[in-house]
């Protein structure tokens, strides 16, 4: 087998776990159990309790196991480094200490990871989708952000022995093809991996067949989304903020939208990519009592195109 394949709590709309929106936790797992997965990303720093042994109890029970940890921060300002670097000790050593997620045989680097993404923000967030129209960062602002990951990735691996992994991401400072190529050659493979995310990269005018094999090489850990093509032509068209989208469904279940998933599903044995896939289906946590019909249908098409 040269995949598994987990979910996220933000296909139930877990983005912020303060939303007071947001499904009980116990909801989640219980629904991705449910739906017939192994694997869960803890998604946003404090949704999934911090506590070692409630956590681990509460994922037994279910037959789940962590495969990622979150770091969905403010990455540029230097004011904001030291609430990153706090946040990546606790992740660190909360998923550090949880049994370790199962392996695939062949895969580059052990599960968990550290998924780093730069946040969405309220400059960007409303040229996701839009790459001759958004904003770049100033050369000293790129240059702090750069740093800060460079730590990132430093505190992951020598204090922790977890493997970082930035995520190019709608509506961050890290979206577009020029900023991910910049990225690549800015922080060394031996500090960070990629995470590319189908959906993200469709989202900012990607193909995603075409990214997955130009940087198979970079490639850690992959995320699966898909994308319904009438609201999302909608809502590039209103050149509206990325979660907005979302909560307009923009996202939609694997099978159900634009992207290729049997040639996606040929370039992975292609580029021999050996690991994790978590699906995410951003939307509304409001809407969450229609995730697990959701989540089944995903994990069900992937299934029976042969995932």
């Amino acid at each position: 087998m040269s995949f598994k394949i987990g979910s996220a709590p933000c296909s139930w709309g877990v983005e912020d776990a303060n939303d007071p929106h947001n499904p009980a936790w116990e909801k989640v797992l219980d629904e991705a159990s449910q739906a017939g997965y192994k694997g869960l990303e803890l998604g946003p720093y404090g949704y999934l309790p911090q506590d070692v042994e409630l956590l681990q109890n509460a994922l037994a029970q279910r037959d789940l196991q962590i495969v990622a940890g979150t770091l969905y921060d403010d990455l540029v300002s230097p004011e904001n480094f030291q609430n990153i670097i706090s946040k990546t000790h606790v992740t660190c050593k909360l998923i550090s200490k949880l049994p370790k997620a199962s392996q695939v045989d062949g895969q580059s680097y052990a599960t968990p990871y550290l998924v780093i993404i730069d946040q969405v923000n309220k400059v960007r967030s409303p040229f996701a989708g839009h790459p001759d129209k958004a904003p770049r960062l100033s050369t000293d602002d790129w240059n702090q952000m750069m740093k800060h990951i460079r730590e990132i990735g430093k505190i992951t691996s020598e204090e922790y022995g977890i493997r970082s992994v930035v995520h190019p991401h709608a509506g961050g400072y890290i979206e577009y093809a020029d900023e991910t190529i910049r990225l690549l050659n800015d922080i060394p493979s031996e500090v960070a991996g990629l995470c590319l995310d189908t959906g993200h990269l469709y989202y900012a005018c990607m193909d995603p067949v075409q990214w997955l094999k130009k940087y198979a090489d970079r490639l850690d850990y992959v995320h699966f989304k898909d994308i319904d093509i009438a609201v999302y032509k909608n809502v590039i068209n209103r050149q509206i903020g990325f979660f907005e989208a979302c909560k307009e469904n923009v996202m939609c279940p694997i099978g159900k939208g634009i992207i290729d998933y049997e040639a996606i599903h040929k370039t992975l044995h292609e580029i021999k990519y050996k690991g994790w896939i978590t699906i995410e289906q951003e939307r509304d946590p409001r809407d969450a009592d229609g995730s697990l019909a959701d989540v089944r249908e995903s994990l069900k098409y992937l299934e029976k195109i042969g995932y």
